[in-house]
């Protein structure tokens, strides 16, 4: 990373309010103990030796697990249906523990990964390399913003020609992004969020919406040019989805989809608000209940519907939590170390989904399990507060 970039990247940090400035090299126990205690009044990062300890173990296993299955072309194991966005989500667990490109034992695979999934971009700006059936239509909507996320976090980390590379890629997928937001304007309650690529009962739903906004703040926190109306638009119909009488945020509002009520989407109302500045609103503070009364401790078990994916509820919940911080991260995050750390296979990767999300194979819920453990070493800027 150059000196200046770096440089960069913190500055944007304290713009942000963001509490410690962005670490580029691999954590020690001690290391990231000090990373927790230097936000432990406001943050209520509260660890013992002992837990730091299992947290570094667990995830630079996990690490190690995922730099084994990365293939030649740069991505990391995965189906077609699953890519580039596992890969990113691969980029960003190493990150997520200070790891960064061209820097350190695993600088030239991240480099590898970013060039694979920019290779993705398709020439309207969507990243996605699925042909054009029913399969590009709903996991196209997830690979785009996901992608997107992961390379507005790696802007300005990387050299040049590679950076410019990536600059052009994303103002490209952000021209894309408002397009779809834009795409359809009926029912109004649906304005401002996102959906599949094409219309398929409804327009907008909050699971790819909340991807949608963290490309957004993403690319922001970046220097890229969002427009205020973008954001606020998108978080208008976040809390559309809002319920107080579940005090927790549905899927969508229309049809069945007004009834569904994961962990997934309580934990992607909360960061949805959390991004736009809103951390502490009566809506987070009823949704970091419900999420208290769903927990993570019976491991890869899906929540309350059948769309509860457990790695994706634990990585959104975990984040979520964290934004929150005080008694809501000091009541979930403990439970949740033990029962990845008590859960991990010997080769440092985790089960496989055990819900529909099963096929995506082990790089996917091994780099959902990484990104769920690591908001204490607070080194991802779009996850810090």
């Amino acid at each position: 990373m150059r000196i200046q970039d770096r440089s960069r990247i913190v500055a944007l940090s304290i713009v942000f309010a963001l509490v410690l400035p962005l670490g580029g090299v691999k954590g020690t126990s001690q290391a990231a103990e000090k990373i927790g205690s230097a936000g432990t009044e406001s943050r209520g990062i509260v660890l013992t030796p002992a837990q730091w300890q299992q947290l570094d173990e667990c995830v630079d296993s996990g690490l190690e697990y995922l730099a084994d299955h990365q293939r030649p072309d740069g991505s990391f194991e995965a189906p077609p249906l699953g890519q580039p966005a596992v890969t990113s989500f691969c980029v960003m667990a190493f990150l997520s523990r200070g790891h960064t490109p061209d820097q350190g034992p695993y600088g030239r695979q991240l480099s590898r990964a970013i060039d694979y999934v920019v290779s993705t971009q398709q020439p309207n700006g969507l990243f996605c390399d699925l042909p054009q059936n029913r399969e590009w239509m709903i996991y196209g909507a997830y690979h785009h913003p996901i992608a997107g996320l992961m390379l507005g976090e790696v802007y300005g980390m990387t050299e040049t020609p590679q950076d410019d590379r990536i600059r052009t890629a994303i103002q490209r997928a952000l021209v894309y992004t408002r397009q779809r937001q834009l795409a359809y304007s009926r029912p109004a309650k649906e304005r401002g969020g996102w959906r599949y690529l094409r219309s398929s009962g409804c327009n907008a739903d909050l699971s790819v919406t909340a991807w949608q906004l963290m490309f957004l703040r993403s690319a922001k926190n970046a220097e890229f040019d969002i427009p205020a109306d973008h954001i606020e638009d998108a978080v208008s119909y976040v809390k559309r989805c809002y319920s107080p009488r579940r005090g927790s945020f549905s899927y969508g509002l229309s049809g069945h989809r007004r009834s569904l009520f994961s962990r997934s989407m309580a934990g992607a109302g909360i960061l949805s608000l959390s991004l736009a500045g809103e951390h502490n609103s009566e809506m987070a503070q009823n949704t970091a209940r419900f999420i208290l009364r769903h927990p993570f401790n019976r491991f890869n078990r899906g929540g309350l519907t059948t769309e509860d994916r457990y790695y994706y509820g634990a990585y959104y919940c975990s984040q979520a939590m964290f934004q929150l911080g005080g008694k809501h991260w000091q009541e979930f995050y403990p439970g949740l170390l033990d029962t990845f750390a008590s859960n991990q296979r010997g080769n440092g990767s985790w089960d496989r989904e055990a819900n529909q999300d099963g096929p995506l194979g082990f790089c996917y819920s091994t780099s959902f399990a990484i990104l769920a453990l690591t908001p204490p070493y607070q080194l991802l800027p779009i996850y810090q507060r």
